[in-house]
């Protein structure tokens, strides 16, 4: 009897022990199934569309993300309809607060905004489509969309078209919404515009900054097909992103220091002819450009003032057609003083000028105070100068030798500014090379040329040109002393042979000048010669 009440304590103490035991409560399998629309009012694919809200209903709640962003609404409308809810609901309406257009297909695209409350996930490129008239539209336009001169793609561009009739305008595409629009979300490029009537559009690529649908020339880049697409069609269309160079404009200067004032603009400032004048008496003065902006330097000669004095002087600028004039005033302020900063750090390039940045315009550089010598002896270097005032940059020039210590010194009074004052102190640069092994090169061969010359660029993983060449006849192109990482080629037709990419022009039907990619990377390594053919598309 004693054995048995025992063993049947213990027993019970084991269970109350395993019933003690703490566990992790869970929620089983996460949910990753989407919203299922039950019911939509009027049905999907209505004709005779008469009413103001359209009203969504699903098996669960949802939530509205990036509305605003993710609906595409075919054709446009003037006024953003008013969609609810705000917070999580299992309906979900659309009104609309403008008159809709007589027999007219409409199509909402809500692409990913519909999500489940919980886990997020989307009721993925939901489309409602329905038709004021009789009948809903069915046709389509195919294509994809690339940037003219860039590799990498944007994302968020808009695919209009715009009808060709007897109102139609190439200016409408500045003050007028598109009949039909689409988005190409992603970075693949591919569009698809669905329930299209038949009829001749303009095609026009966009990437639209102000979200307005409207092309501003100022922030956004266009592409357009020269000639109008007449639908129905089997074709698919490829469309180009470029921005246009504004006209030149500029802007009234604002003083920047005791001797400079900025001066911003648009377009390009390149030929563009700056006079400078007080009393109508012409004043002394240097233009620079501000280095990632649209603004230029003006910097003349400082004029004395008292502290509470007050002057101005002139501005009159000319650029082809485009003259403009400004007056601005001066206060006393302080100068500053020249500085130069060296642009290599510690390594030169075999292939590389010493470059030095200055602060200030230079006046005068005294080429016999400037030394270029071996780290180990006094053996003069020769070298060229190159002084470029836009950009107040100066480069030396001259023959580097492999595994090479160089010492640069420029003496007291070398240089001398716009504004009478000299580096007081000297200044002593020291730079090395590598080795010719540490470099690889690339031999090029193109083939299906359609035009010469063309611009062959090797561009890094940033797009920033790092050396290019201009081709004008058929042969093996070198690339030497590269330094070694991954590379994108590209070729460009310079059609109009001034040695650079040029944009289009939408009004003037100008498309830009055509940009061929090698479809792989470059792998150039140190102390490899690389043979690649480059077969271009005829």
């Amino acid at each position: 009897m004693k054995k048995s009440f025992l063993l049947l304590l213990m027993i019970v103490g084991l269970m109350l022990t395993n019933c003690a035991k703490r566990g992790t409560i869970t929620g089983g399998d996460k949910d990753t199934i989407a919203p299922v629309l039950k019911v939509s009012l009027p049905k999907n694919y209505t004709t005779h569309f008469k009413d103001k809200i359209i009203k969504l209903s699903f098996d669960e709640y949802v939530k509205l993300k990036d509305i605003n962003k993710q609906l595409i609404i075919s054709p446009p409308l003037e006024k953003a309809p008013r969609i609810l809810p705000l917070n999580a609901s299992k309906t979900v309406s659309v009104e609309f607060l403008e008159d809709l257009q007589p027999n007219t297909t409409y199509n909402l695209n809500f692409g990913q905004s519909i999500q489940d409350f919980n886990e997020g996930n989307a009721y993925k490129d939901f489309k409602y489509v329905f038709s004021t008239g009789a009948f809903i539209d069915s046709l389509q336009v195919l294509g994809s969309v690339s940037d003219a001169l860039l590799k990498q793609k944007d994302k968020d561009l808009s695919i209009m078209l715009y009808e060709v009739d007897e109102k139609y305008q190439d200016s409408l595409v500045y003050k007028q919404n598109p009949r039909y629009i689409t988005n190409a979300a992603d970075t693949s490029g591919v569009f698809k515009i669905e329930n299209i009537k038949a009829g001749k559009y303009r095609l026009i690529g966009l990437k639209d900054e102000n979200k307005n649908h409207r092309f501003d020339p100022k922030s956004d880049k266009i592409g357009f097909l020269n000639m109008p697409i007449d639908l129905p069609t089997q074709e698919t269309f490829d469309l180009r992103l470029f921005k246009e160079v504004a006209p030149f404009k500029a802007y009234k200067p604002v003083q920047n220091s005791g001797a400079s004032a900025v001066l911003a603009y648009e377009g390009s400032p390149k030929e563009v002819q700056i006079e400078l004048k007080k009393n109508k008496e012409i004043y002394p003065h240097k233009v620079s450009k501000i280095v990632g902006k649209d603004s230029l330097i003006l910097w003349f000669k400082p004029i004395k003032l008292q502290k509470s004095e007050v002057d101005s002087l002139e501005i009159a600028l000319k650029i082809g057609t485009y003259h403009q004039n400004f007056t601005f005033k001066i206060r006393s302020q302080k100068t500053d003083s020249l500085k130069i900063s060296p642009v290599q750090a510690k390594f030169l390039g075999l292939n590389e000028n010493i470059s030095l940045i200055c602060n200030l315009p230079l006046a005068k550089i005294d080429e016999r105070m400037i030394k270029i010598t071996t780290k180990d002896t006094t053996n003069l270097v020769p070298f060229k100068i190159i002084y470029d005032e836009l950009n107040l940059n100066l480069q030396l020039e001259f023959k580097k030798e492999p595994l090479t210590k160089y010492n640069l010194k420029i003496a007291s009074g070398a240089l001398l500014d716009f504004f009478e004052h000299s580096n007081k102190k000297p200044l002593l640069y020291e730079f090395e090379t590598k080795n010719i092994s540490d470099y690889g090169n690339l031999r090029l061969d193109l083939e299906n040329v359609k035009q010469y010359p063309v611009i062959v660029e090797l561009t890094d993983k940033n797009g920033v040109v790092q050396q290019s060449k201009i081709v004008d006849k058929a042969g093996t192109i070198n690339f030497d002393l590269i330094k070694p990482e991954l590379y994108t080629l590209r070729i460009i037709y310079d059609e109009n042979k001034n040695g650079v990419w040029d944009t289009g022009n939408y009004l003037q039907k100008k498309q830009p000048e055509e940009v061929i990619y090698f479809p792989k990377n470059i792998d150039i390594r140190a102390n490899w010669d690389v043979q690649q053919s480059f077969i271009l598309k005829k």
